[in-house]
C-alpha cells in the first residue's frame, strides 16, 4: 500500500503530532508526515518536526490581509508537499472555507471531550466544572462549525471524585494519543465513509 502524505497543523506542543509521527514510524499507519505548519513561531510542534527531519513551516497569520489569504497560503504549502489528509493537532484556529474547499472531507481534528458536549476551548475544564461522570475525546471530520463535523472515533474516560482539571486532562490525553493515530489509519486504508452526519467503517 502506498503511503499517504499527511499535513499537520499545530499551534502548541504537538503531543498528538508526536503520536501520529510515532505510529507512522512504527508502520502502524500507511502514511508519512510530509509537513507541519504552525501559526505560532514558538510552537514546540515545529521543533518536533525538525528533529524528525520533517518540513516545518511557520506561517504568520498577521502577514496576510484576511483569513482567506492566510488559508490560501496554507493550502499552497500543503499542496506543494502533496498532502492528501490534513490533521489538526492543537490548532487553535477555526478552519475556513479556503482550506475546507481544497481538502473537502480530508481534514480531521481531535477534541478533548465527547462531542457534541463541550465544544470549543478548555473542554476538559468545561466537563469538570459541569460535574459529568464521564468525559473523553473525539476524532471528527472538520466542517465550517466549531467541533461540529461527523464523528469518526471516541474514547470514554471516567471522571473521578479526586480529579482536578489537570489530572482529567492528562487521562484524556492518553486516549487522544491512541484514537487519533487509529483514525488516521482508518482514513489512509480507505475504511471511512461519510453519509450525512454519520461516519461508517467499511470492512
Amino acid at each position: 500500500m502506498n503511503k499517504i502524505n499527511l499535513g499537520v497543523l499545530a499551534s502548541g506542543r504537538g503531543s498528538n503530532l508526536q503520536s501520529i509521527m510515532d505510529a507512522c514510524g512504527a508502520g502502524q499507519i500507511p502514511a508519512r508526515v510530509a509537513v507541519v505548519i504552525s501559526d505560532n513561531s514558538s510552537a514546540f510542534a515545529l521543533e518536533r518536526a525538525r528533529r524528525a527531519g520533517i518540513n516545518a513551516e511557520y506561517i504568520n497569520p498577521k502577514a496576510f490581509s484576511g483569513k482567506g489569504n492566510y488559508e490560501r497560503k496554507i493550502v499552497e504549502v500543503l499542496q506543494q508537499n502533496n498532502v492528501e489528509l490534513v490533521c489538526l493537532a492543537g490548532y487553535m484556529r477555526l478552519v475556513g472555507k479556503a482550506l475546507l474547499a481544497a481538502f473537502n472531507e480530508r481534514v480531521i481534528n481531535i477534541h478533548p471531550a465527547l462531542l457534541p458536549a463541550f465544544p470549543g476551548l478548555h473542554a476538559q475544564e468545561q466537563a469538570w466544572h459541569y460535574g459529568v461522570k464521564f468525559s473523553g475525546c473525539t476524532v471528527h471530520f472538520v466542517d465550517d462549525g466549531m467541533d461540529t463535523g461527523p464523528i469518526i472515533l471516541q474514547a470514554v474516560v471516567p471522571v473521578h471524585a479526586s480529579d482536578t482539571t489537570d489530572t482529567l486532562a492528562e487521562r484524556i490525553l492518553e486516549q487522544e494519543h491512541k484514537i487519533y493515530p487509529e483514525a488516521v489509519r482508518l482514513f489512509c486504508e480507505g475504511k471511512l465513509e461519510i453519509q450525512g452526519r454519520k461516519v461508517y467503517l467499511k470492512e
